[in-house]
């Protein structure tokens, strides 16, 4: 698969990041829509080490195309719900320090504000640094078909946001490209670390509200 190389050259960059320590993340891209087809990574595989042979091709209920002793992500059904909910050609997961901390603090909010910053202009569509992204928290689940519903809720709730968090789990976003969906978590990492960092300093409040009255 042409997407095999380079979902694992993105799983080297993040890996150097700390965003993919150990077996943590995974990464899927549109291979097919009709009937869809995922490029994914398989289950358990360390993300400095993760090679093309470590990507496997799933139809659109998670499973695997051809013969295979490896497993697809236990999330896969996650990626195929939020390419059925946006259209995305690439959907990436990513378990940093900032995120997981910042989807357990914020999580009674429901949510997570992020505003006033240059970053958000590397957001597709994004034109201001006014702009005021909305990143949904969603519970994490260990029944993937639930978790799926939930974060399928949540996106049809907030049409407009770019990411969505798992609490005390990490991040999800896309993009219509693979490039797009990576420049997505570079920018919303560096926007977790800038938000966590400056509310553990005091320098800047973040936002406690919800989506509909922030």
């Amino acid at each position: 698969m042409a997407f095999a190389r380079e979902l694992a050259a993105i799983s080297q960059r993040f890996h150097d990041r700390s965003w993919v320590l150990g077996t943590s993340g995974n990464f899927s891209a549109v291979l097919r829509r009709s009937p869809l087809r995922l490029a994914i990574t398989a289950s358990a595989r360390d993300k400095a080490r993760l090679r093309a042979a470590d990507i496997l091709q799933v139809d659109e209920r998670g499973k695997v195309i051809g013969r295979s002793s490896l497993h697809p992500s236990a999330e896969t059904l996650l990626h195929v719900e939020i390419v059925r909910r946006r259209g995305a050609g690439a959907v990436l997961h990513t378990h940093s320090v900032w995120s997981t901390l910042l989807s357990d603090m914020y999580a009674p909010s429901g949510g997570l504000e992020i505003s006033g910053y240059e970053m958000l202009k590397g957001l597709s569509a994004v034109t201001s640094h006014e702009h005021r992204e909305w990143v949904p928290i969603v519970d994490n689940d260990q029944d993937m078909d639930r978790l799926a519903r939930r974060i399928g809720e949540a996106l049809e709730r907030r049409p407009d946001a770019h990411g969505i968090l798992l609490r005390r789990h990490g991040l999800y976003t896309w993009g219509d490209t693979l490039a797009d969906a990576a420049r997505h978590v570079e920018i919303l990492e560096f926007l977790f670390e800038v938000v966590g960092r400056s509310a553990s300093l005091g320098l800047r409040e973040v936002n406690h509200g919800t989506p509909e009255n922030p």
